[in-house]
C-alpha cells in the first residue's frame, strides 16, 4: 500500500495555530473565505478572522456546514 495515497480526516492546526476541524469548511473554501475577508478588513489580522469565523461556528452550534459562504463572510464581518 502506498501511503501517499490515503486520504487523512484527521483535525489539523493552521498556520497561524488556531484549531481547524475537517467538517467545518473544505479546505480550499475555508481559505477563500479567509482571503475575502482579509480583503474586506485588512485592519484585522488572519488570526483575529479566523477567531471570527470559529465565533461564527459557535454560534451555530458548531457547524458552517449548511450556511452559504456569502452567509459565512456577512456573520464574520459583523463580529469583527
Amino acid at each position: 500500500e502506498n501511503s501517499l495515497q490515503k486520504t487523512s480526516t484527521c483535525s489539523s492546526v493552521n498556520p497561524s495555530g488556531i484549531f481547524v476541524s475537517p467538517y467545518a469548511l473544505n479546505l480550499s473554501s475555508f481559505t477563500r473565505l479567509i482571503k475575502r475577508l482579509q480583503e474586506k478588513h485588512p485592519e484585522f489580522s488572519r488570526g483575529e478572522i479566523v477567531e471570527a469565523v470559529q465565533e461564527v461556528r459557535k454560534i451555530n452550534k458548531g457547524v458552517l456546514s449548511g450556511l452559504a459562504i456569502s452567509s459565512i463572510e456577512e456573520k464574520t464581518s459583523a463580529i469583527l
